[in-house]
């Protein structure tokens, strides 16, 4: 069976969430963008995790309409490297908080910060049969290679038991396939969501070949046992993050490597440059190229459906009637957002305007022309053949990317 996954979403406990993160809304809200297994998140903070049981079927089993979901949270440690920890029941996270809660103030925030390094968070995983890796392995804050040089160096002695890395907005397989160390471990594209809404939720995904929607299904996928396995990434496009390269906080110039090192990380205007992930992942990289173990699935570059209608028609906002009366036309005839994106037939699409199927297929042919981003200026997308986003519209879609975007 194939699923399409979201593992690493928000509640309304966590900082800068919408209060709509709630399990209802989330289950509503999946299921028109076609994501058929969603992580709770924050499952360790005690009145999400309330809410989870009161929702859940039974001890292992959370279902909300057609919308199945698995215990997750996302847990800083005390260098500020953030983990992803997907557990196998409501007891486990339980045993789980009473752990971490030694360590923190569970209650504070969602996403809690513990005073544990990498080791003595992946040793509680361990401990509760979780699978545990790093969040958005490659943003310059709080993520595995902004503090560490490796995994050994994160998680000591319990690297082995690490299995997969989450790739976040900052990084897609090619990136991520030029360091060795990474070779063996599942790529996992989540959304991050503070949102429930489409722009937000599952804007990453990743489809799995599972025996069935469960922990132990989802596990044989993640550990690749028994010939399941992840079949598909979805995600953006790195450049379109804020930090792709290395540019000035202040100006946002953009600078090669080596101008950096010369300039002393200094820009001509007196700001100071970034690092952006893509030198980041130059100074790891154990290969010039890609190198794609057997096993790794495509990845396809994708931006939700609602912000491609709005490059196509030259809105400046998600929100106009332009933009939601083909937006809903599209889901209602197909079904879902994801089955718009990646697999309707395009001589279907013509519900809509020409420029929308236009701007779809554009991105399901890799025909976009990239404007990466770098110092915290997000980059930006042009359509092809002169059909680009306008200043006010590009604004406007940096504006609605959540501070936690990276």
């Amino acid at each position: 069976m194939q699923i399409n996954a979201d593992l690493h979403v928000h509640s309304k406990y966590s900082m800068a969430s919408s209060p709509r993160m709630e399990l209802p809304t989330i289950a509503v809200e999946a299921a028109k963008k076609g994501i058929d297994l969603v992580g709770t998140g924050d499952c360790i903070h005690p009145k999400w995790l309330l809410d989870i049981r009161q929702a859940a079927v039974d001890d292992e089993t959370i279902r909300i309409n057609d919308t199945d979901f698995v215990l997750t949270t996302e847990i800083e440690d005390k260098n500020r490297v953030h983990h992803l920890l997907v557990l196998p029941s409501i007891s486990k996270a339980e045993e789980l908080a009473e752990v971490m809660g030694k360590h923190g103030n569970l209650a504070t925030d969602g996403r809690p910060t513990i005073k544990l390094d990498g080791v003595g968070i992946a040793e509680a995983a361990r401990d509760v049969g979780a699978l545990v890796g790093p969040c958005h392995a490659f943003t310059p804050w709080t993520a595995l290679y902004a503090s560490h040089d490796s995994l050994g160096d994160c998680y000591g002695d319990m690297t082995d038991y690490i299995s997969f890395v989450e790739l976040g907005l900052s990084a897609d397989s090619d990136y991520a396939d030029r360091i060795k160390e990474l070779q063996r471990l599942t790529f996992l594209t989540n959304s991050d969501a503070h949102s429930p809404w489409a722009n937000k939720l599952a804007r990453e995904f990743t489809r799995f070949e599972v025996p069935d929607v469960t922990f132990d299904g989802l596990e044989k996928a993640i550990l690749r046992e028994g010939g399941y396995n992840a079949t598909l990434n979805v995600g953006f496009y790195p450049q379109e993050g804020k930090y792709n390269e290395s540019a000035c906080i202040k100006c946002y110039t953009n600078y090669t490597l080596d101008e950096c090192l010369s300039g002393n990380w200094r820009c001509s205007c007196g700001g100071r440059i970034k690092k952006g992930v893509h030198d980041r992942i130059n100074e790891l990289a154990d290969f010039d190229e890609p190198v794609h173990p057997g096993y790794r699935p495509d990845y396809v570059h994708i931006i939700p459906l609602a912000e491609i209608i709005m490059m196509a028609v030259g809105h400046s906002s998600i929100n106009t009637k332009g933009v939601q009366t083909p937006w809903n036309a599209l889901v209602g005839q197909f079904g879902s957002e994801v089955t718009v994106l990646l697999e309707a037939d395009p001589a279907e699409l013509g519900i809509v305007d020409k420029k929308i199927v236009d701007a779809i297929l554009a991105f399901r042919h890799n025909e976009v022309i990239l404007h990466p981003g770098g110092g915290g200026q997000y980059g930006w997308i042009e359509l092809p053949q002169g059909i680009k986003l306008r200043s006010g519209a590009k604004n406007d879609v940096q504006k609605q990317k959540s501070l936690m975007d990276f």
